[in-house]
């Protein structure tokens, strides 16, 4: 079995407030985009998981995609495993959700390699204990998210086209969120206000005066429009009208990277619709 894993975009982020296990509440609306490292399965009739190749710098048992086989074949008690391979062209890093969407399709994968036969619901309350972003995928539609962003509404937004640059920086979600000097106290918005008027990044101030790739990434993108930093990564992205327009964008840029269209429905789970229907 082979799935596409895709990126997404945070179109705006929120923070309303720090609980008291140290966790964010956000609000932020969560879009795929059709730009999708691809991961493929095969069954083993033992337990072992194998993942090809190991990511540099990442030990093997603290990958998120290994962590996703453990711990789903520990909570089924399943006696199967996998060998898994990664075909990585999602940044790291990056505030695309690659680690959180490798996750989220190799429990999707492997619930049914393994013929588990569990809910979406039962998959993302298990995601949620490896990231805060993986339920959205698992759930596999485009939505408004609060909470520490695992309460989801779906919703059809406009699948626009955007450029997205990917500044030569990695950056840890947990450093962003640990910032002293980050703002947590955005006042609570209703979905039709996010969707009539946008919104901003939060965390933008923080990244952009730590790291200042992503500053002169999001500066040179403004020459264009109205261009926004997703998530707490490095990548910012520029809503344009066409493809087209966008490529003519990324050909002169001197930053890397590519253009995507967003997707209301995950390209996983589309995929997975396709493998299920032919049998």
């Amino acid at each position: 079995m082979s799935l596409p894993s895709p990126a997404k975009l945070n179109l705006f982020l929120h923070i309303t407030g720090r609980r008291a296990d140290g966790y964010h509440n956000l609000q932020t609306l969560f879009q795929f985009l059709d730009y999708s490292d691809t991961l493929h399965f095969s069954l083993r009739q033992d337990s072992t998981i194998t993942l090809t190749p190991q990511l540099v710098g990442v030990p093997h048992e603290q990958n998120l995609i290994v962590r996703a086989a453990l711990t789903l074949q520990q909570a089924s008690s399943c006696s199967l495993g996998a060998d898994i391979t990664l075909d990585k062209i999602l940044p790291m890093g990056g505030g695309i959700g690659g680690g959180s969407s490798n996750a989220a399709t190799t429990l999707l994968a492997l619930n049914v390699l393994w013929q588990l036969n569990w809910s979406l619901t039962q998959l993302a309350e298990l995601g949620l204990t490896l990231g805060a972003d993986v339920p959205i995928f698992i759930y596999g539609h485009s939505a408004w998210a609060e909470g520490i962003g695992e309460q989801l509404t779906p919703l059809n937004l406009p699948e626009s086209v955007y450029l997205i640059l990917k500044p030569a920086c990695e950056i840890s979600t947990r450093e962003i969120f640990s910032h002293p000097a980050l703002t947590r106290d955005s006042l609570p918005i209703k979905v039709a206000a996010s969707e009539a008027h946008g919104g901003r990044n939060d965390c933008e101030s923080i990244v952009t005066e730590l790291y200042p790739a992503v500053r002169n990434a999001l500066s040179w993108l403004r020459q264009y429009g109205e261009a926004k930093l997703t998530g707490t990564g490095s990548c910012v992205f520029l809503h344009c009208d066409t493809r087209e327009y966008a490529q003519t964008l990324l050909s002169i840029c001197p930053f890397q990277g590519f253009v995507a269209q967003a997707k209301n429905v995950s390209p996983t789970h589309q995929a997975l619709r396709l493998i299920t229907q032919s049998g």
